[in-house]
């Protein structure tokens, strides 16, 4: 089955994954998810990720593990939104001084920018525009 969309599937796992309490989600892996990935750990959104190895040695799944606050009964995810922003049919790019604010300044935006992916925040204080691909919050 081939994805049209790989970064929408990404965050339609991790969005299903919260709202069904798992602890860990699975997906085919790929350096943009990778690094998408990495920044939501940065940011303390994900507990963590790993690259694993599939079936057979050509594919790779990325592992997510998901976060959550309170306790057991009162357990609810961390991230309590995602959206992507760019998609295949309709890319969205901003400039250095036209890169949105997530709930001002509560979620981040996840841009794709020539020096790499990076959230918002980062690319306005390099002064770099690109891609957005998602907003979290």
């Amino acid at each position: 089955m081939t994805i049209t969309d790989p970064i929408a599937d990404m965050l339609t796992r991790i969005r299903n994954g919260a709202m069904a309490g798992l602890s860990t989600v699975a997906m085919p892996h790929s350096k943009l998810k990778a690094e998408v990935a990495r920044i939501l750990v940065e940011e303390g959104y994900l507990g963590g990720y790993e690259v694993l190895e599939g079936k057979n040695e050509t594919h790779k799944v990325l592992q997510v593990k998901l976060k959550y606050i309170g306790e057991r009964r009162q357990r609810r995810p961390l991230i309590t939104g995602l959206q992507r922003v760019s998609t295949p049919g309709c890319r969205v790019y901003t400039s250095k001084k036209d890169i949105p604010w997530v709930l001002s300044g509560i979620g981040i935006a996840i841009l794709s920018t020539p020096k790499g992916v990076m959230t918002g925040a980062r690319a306005r204080k390099i002064g770099v525009g690109g891609e957005v691909l998602c907003k979290v919050w």
